[in-house]
């Protein structure tokens, strides 16, 4: 302690022990200083620099900026040794921060990329993997389990924006990975704070306000199993169940109240809940919470609240949601994930009648063809050794560096192979269907199915892969007399797609009804 007193100076100090990371400061008040590196409480001053600074971690950083402008500027970036185990590490570099070892235009190409747009004042850098976000251990095992295998888009800008403490305003469409993108920084939060606070009184710390009680249902679950094994508890605050009931887990000690802003204003009307402690507030569906239904109860339960961190989500971010957000919240980073007309793109299909003996060569005409060749791309098969024989024949074959990915494969392989995918290493993955549903990330220009699917379904999941991250992709179809199960509902989903069908799918005897070919438009779509 006597050493950090001789490098943090202020009154306060000698009354409580230095605050070592910035998420254990307080928001600063009018009047008040602020930390020149995240903007909190500027409770201390560095003795090196004369500057306001809330924590040691600031500290740290300041120093290492200051350090920075004293060297040559064209000296190379120093190496950073990391575990094996870690995928991605964040260093401080020549006034640039470097995320996995990435650099400036690297990361704005990984940002057009993955379709994210971001706008506000010192924004952190996108992340590839949880790993890189410094999370509790234990947080990082239930991602795992809970089968996140990397962010999505979404949640590679907004968790480590949220982990600094940042005001967050993001637009990302349902099934984005939002939900998680605000419960991991909770989550992480809460533990942080729980693991050195020690008080038996144990009052919420954050607090997730949703329009519906099916939304909130979903999210408090979610939030339990990012939870499970820390010192993480939830309440539910919605219509339906007993408030007794609500308000007697409440004061038993929870870390985070998920409730409707209705059933909120009706518990604190009735009971005496203390509120002093939360630090994080979420508004989810934000564009709903903010309209006249809503607005006046969030503004009230705001109110309450001790100038906390707010994280606001929705599908769709109009002007007025940006002028309303701006009087809840200072110095918001806008996060963009997604394109607005992404809904109205569609999968070209190409279907192509192929033997199966000629299945091969029929790919690597493909994957050789400057034409037809539209990398990124997807191979879907139908078996695991099929994706490590299929991947290997393509490298020799034509030369492109391809891997294989399936259920056999570890987490961390899987991790590794499609984050190379991702940064444009790899151009072609052979994948069983373990791609084909969940995971929103690749931004796959072209499918190819080289083995049909068991069902229909398995068959729209993986031509809906080529139409990821608001591209337009192509999905071609690899067909013949072994997939006639599917003959029927394949030629129908061809057609209502506006695509072509092979003279020999069209006529085969397994169809209930004659098919024609659209003979004018063959030549355009056939390989």
């Amino acid at each position: 302690m006597e050493s950090n007193e001789n490098n943090l100076t202020d009154s306060s100090a000698a009354e409580s022990s230095v605050k070592e990371r910035s998420c254990e400061q307080r928001e600063a008040l009018p009047g008040e200083p602020r930390c020149v590196i995240c903007g909190r409480y500027g409770e201390y001053i560095c003795d090196k620099t004369d500057d306001d600074i809330c924590s040691m971690e600031c500290k740290n950083i300041l120093l290492s900026r200051h350090a920075d402008t004293t060297m040559p500027a064209l000296r190379p970036p120093r190496r950073v040794n990391i575990p094996m185990s870690d995928e991605c590490f964040y260093v401080r570099d020549d006034n640039i921060t470097i995320s996995q070892g990435l650099n400036r235009a690297q990361i704005e190409s990984l940002r057009s990329k993955i379709d994210i747009c971001v706008k506000g004042q010192f924004v952190p850098d996108p992340v590839l993997s949880f790993t890189s976000c410094d999370l509790p251990q234990k947080l990082e095992q239930n991602l795992e389990t809970a089968g996140y295998i990397i962010p999505t888009p979404v949640q590679m800008q907004s968790i480590p924006a949220a982990l600094l403490n940042k005001n967050l305003l993001v637009s990302a469409d349902t099934g984005s990975g939002k939900t998680a993108s605000f419960l991991v920084p909770i989550v992480s939060h809460c533990t942080r704070i729980r693991s050195k606070c020690l008080a038996e009184e144990k009052k919420p710390l954050a607090m997730v306000l949703a329009p519906t009680r099916e939304l909130c249902v979903q999210v408090e679950e979610q939030a339990k199993v990012l939870g499970k094994g820390l010192p993480f508890k939830t309440a539910l605050v919605v219509g339906g169940e007993a408030l007794a009931g609500q308000i007697y887990r409440i004061q038993n000690g929870v870390e985070l109240i998920v409730g409707t802003p209705g059933r909120l204003i009706d518990l604190l009307s009735k009971y005496d809940v203390e509120l002093s402690e939360v630090s994080l507030l979420v508004l989810d569906e934000v564009d709903c919470m903010l309209q006249k239904e809503f607005q006046d109860q969030v503004m009230q339960i705001f109110r309450a609240l001790s100038h906390p961190q707010v994280l606001m989500f929705s599908a769709t971010i109009s002007q007025e949601v940006e002028k309303m957000a701006n009087t809840i919240a200072k110095d918001l980073i806008y996060i963009y994930s997604g394109k607005p007309s992404r809904s109205s793109k569609s999968v070209k299909q190409i279907a192509i009648w192929v033997e199966s003996k000629q299945k091969k060569k029929k790919l690597f005409e493909i994957l050789m063809s400057k034409q037809h060749y539209k990398p990124p791309v997807v191979v879907f098969v139908g078996s695991r050794v099929g994706a490590d024989l299929l991947s290997e024949a393509i490298n020799v074959a034509t030369g492109l560096r391809a891997l294989s990915i399936h259920g056999e494969k570890t987490m961390k392989d899987r991790r590794d192979i499609l984050r190379m995918f991702l940064m444009g290493e790899i151009p072609v993955i052979v994948s069983t269907g373990v791609l084909g549903r969940g995971i929103d990330l690749l931004k796959v220009c072209q499918v190819i199915i080289f083995d049909m699917p068991n069902s229909m379904d398995e068959y729209v999941h993986q031509v809906g892969r080529a139409s990821r991250m608001g591209q337009e992709g192509t999905a071609i179809v690899f067909v013949n007399e072994g997939d006639k199960k599917l003959f029927r509902e394949l030629v129908q989903n061809l057609k209502s797609a506006g695509a072509v069908v092979p003279r020999e799918l069209a006529n085969s005897k397994y169809l209930a009804s004659t098919y024609t070919v659209n003979n004018r438009n063959k030549r355009k779509y056939g390989l």
